[in-house]
């Protein structure tokens, strides 16, 4: 019979897809496989409309690898083709005859019959590792077989065949090996074991393969000989699909190793299925921590996509939110649209419900992990709970209503980590804000002179430890309506009318003697002032505007053209005696005045935590005071 050949578009695309649209090679088995599946799915439900006598056990996929003669060969017990059906089916591509199946029975009912290949042209993804393609089919019912045969874009050719069964063979003459590829891994044995296992493990019917066992020769000490026996190569039954009152515990933690690497249990694991707007299976875990990359731009993030149990894509980001890029898991679904070489998502409507339902799926599971078991939820919040916090700070707060009850941080009260709505629970009727304090430890922050008077009057501190804390909290904003204010802000309206007027009028007294001390200082302080905040300690930094200190420090060691600096005020305690020796000495010695200044304000920066200038010149001030 003459070659026919492949329309022009048809051409172009078969080129383009052979030598980029996959990424991988070795996808095309999956292809094939999941071709056959869908054959043995259509006569599977023709004996279930027609009752013909077959069960779905009748069903299975056998592949068979020849060495000598470079050949896969990948065989069904399907429905088999017809010779149109060879002709459209593989003669046009893109014309997909499981997307017409599926089209015609939409109005059919049965949670036990799908369909994976909708777009007609993975087949020719086997053109990517074979030099020729020959597929040999009957079609169910019909005396006759067919053979189709092509070497690529040049054509193909159809004629009878003899075959025994109905069903379809595909044999694939493998290319030889080049400098860029080695296609000897498509005739290996525990290659394609591999390749199965890794894409077509969920397949529901059995795919197997004649493989071979070494075992030492009866008689000898040193010779081996080699043994087949038939095995089937996947699981077929996905853990995803059983009902959860079937699985144990320890299956949901083992399935969760194996699959993704991991040797510690996870925290919790998410089961779910949903029928509806979007219908798909989801199995998804919380590790017990961080992977060692985690914090870094080599993480990738994602689930495992499946579409009725053959692997679509290993990492689909577009799944899962930033916030909670540390599940692990995977989705399987029939129900998204998948472009031409089913390795990259359309953005559709479809994919964005599933991804909105997960993320409610995966918050619910962790208030219920709050809520239930503290001691857990604490453990994860140690590996995770930074990332939740960059959820809040990024996209502006975007994501504050979805994790904000979701966020804990240190109690200077309970002496552990507090969540917001436990703060505003047990909120004085007076308090007006939520106060915290930032620092590099919590024993540092309880140190610090403008926790003083928050303190004495009764109020909660939250100490933030983390350099995205303070940022989180400012994109917040609010929580409960209470607004969040650092306790060294500099005016935390906590004083009485009482201590309101000396303090104005502390401050007019001295308000010349300060603004020398500002201009002593040079510009490194926007003000000079009588502390509202300190109880004991004679000096401390506060800021104005919305930088803080805290947040200075923090910028300050990322990259950046701008140098980003707080607006730092210098306070003076004045029922500290340095208050009184300051007053004079701007009487009687303003040089020394200059010089306490400089102290006293190295001496704030040394609190907060931050480097002073000119550590030499501080020492030297210090050792000529000592002397006079």
């Amino acid at each position: 019979m003459a070659k026919k050949q492949f329309k022009a578009e048809s051409k172009r695309l078969l080129d383009m897809m052979i030598n980029s649209i996959y990424t991988h090679k070795e996808i095309f088995l999956r292809e094939l496989i999941s071709n056959a599946s869908d054959a043995m799915d259509k006569l599977y439900f023709k004996s279930l409309t027609e009752n013909i006598g077959l069960s779905r056990g009748d069903f299975a996929i056998d592949l068979a690898i020849d060495k000598e003669a470079r050949t896969l060969t990948i065989t069904d017990n399907g429905i088999g083709m017809t010779k149109d059906e060879l002709e459209n089916n593989l003669g046009v591509i893109a014309q997909s005859g499981s997307f017409k199946f599926k089209n015609d029975n939409t109005d059919t009912q049965n949670d036990d019959i799908s369909v994976i290949g909708q777009f007609g042209v993975g087949f020719y993804s086997a053109f990517m590792v074979a030099s020729e393609v020959t597929v040999e089919s009957k079609a169910y019912g019909s005396e006759e077989a067919y053979k189709w045969y092509s070497t690529g874009v040049d054509g193909y050719t159809i004629t009878d065949c003899d075959k025994d069964s109905y069903g379809t063979k595909i044999t694939l003459k493998i290319k030889d090996n080049t400098e860029e590829e080695d296609y000897d891994d498509f005739i290996t044995e525990y290659k394609i074991k591999g390749i199965v296992r890794k894409y077509s493990d969920y397949i529901r019917y059995p795919i197997r393969m004649m493989v071979g066992h070494s075992h030492l020769k009866e008689g000898t000490e040193d010779q081996y000989e080699t043994h087949y026996e038939l095995e089937t190569l996947n699981s077929m039954v996905p853990l995803w699909k059983k009902n959860k009152s079937e699985i144990t515990e320890e299956e949901y933690n083992k399935f969760y190793k194996e699959k993704f690497f991991d040797y510690e249990d996870p925290i919790a694991h998410i089961h779910t299925k949903t029928e509806g707007t979007a219908t798909y299976n989801a199995l998804m875990y919380i590790p017990s921590k961080a992977p060692f990359d985690y914090y870094s731009k080599d993480y990738e993030k994602g689930l495992q996509l499946y579409s009725n149990g053959v692997l679509i894509m290993d990492k689909c980001a577009d799944l899962l939110p930033d916030c909670f890029s540390f599940v692990k898991g995977l989705v399987d679904s029939a129900d998204l649209s998948l472009n031409i070489s089913r390795e990259m998502l359309q953005h559709d409507r479809q994919l964005k419900i599933i991804a909105k339902s997960l993320e409610r799926s995966i918050k619910n599971e962790l208030n219920k992990m709050l809520k239930n078991d503290r001691e857990k939820y604490e453990k994860f919040f140690t590996a995770f709970g930074l990332q939740l916090k960059f959820g809040v700070y990024n996209g502006f707060g975007a994501g504050k209503e979805l994790l904000k009850d979701l966020l804990l941080f240190y109690s200077s009260f309970e002496k552990k980590y507090v969540t917001l709505a436990e703060y505003v629970a047990r909120m004085k009727e007076d308090q007006k804000y939520i106060y915290f304090a930032s620092g590099e430890t919590i024993d540092k922050i309880d140190k610090l002179p403008q926790t003083e008077l928050v303190k004495d009057k009764g109020y909660e501190i939250l100490y933030l430890v983390d350099s995205i804390d303070e940022f989180a909290l400012q994109m917040m904003v609010d929580y409960a309506e209470k607004q969040f204010k650092s306790v060294a802000a500099g005016d935390l309206d906590l004083e009485t009318d009482e201590e309101k007027a000396e303090l104005k009028q502390k401050s007019e007294e001295s308000k010349d003697m300060f603004a020398f001390m500002k201009e002593a200082l040079g510009g490194k302080v926007k003000d000079v002032r009588i502390s509202k905040i300190l109880k004991t300690h004679a000096v401390c930094l506060t800021s104005d505007g919305i930088l803080s200190l805290e947040m200075e420090k923090v910028l300050s060691h990322m990259p950046s053209e701008h140098n980003a600096k707080a607006e730092k005020v210098l306070e003076i305690n004045a029922q500290n005696p340095i208050f009184d020796t300051l007053k004079k000495l701007y009487e009687t010695d303003k040089d020394k005045l200059k010089i306490y200044a400089e102290l006293l304000y190295d001496q704030a920066l040394l609190i907060e935590g931050m480097a002073i200038e000119d550590p030499v010149e501080f020492s030297n001030k210090l050792c000529k005071l000592m002397t006079e």
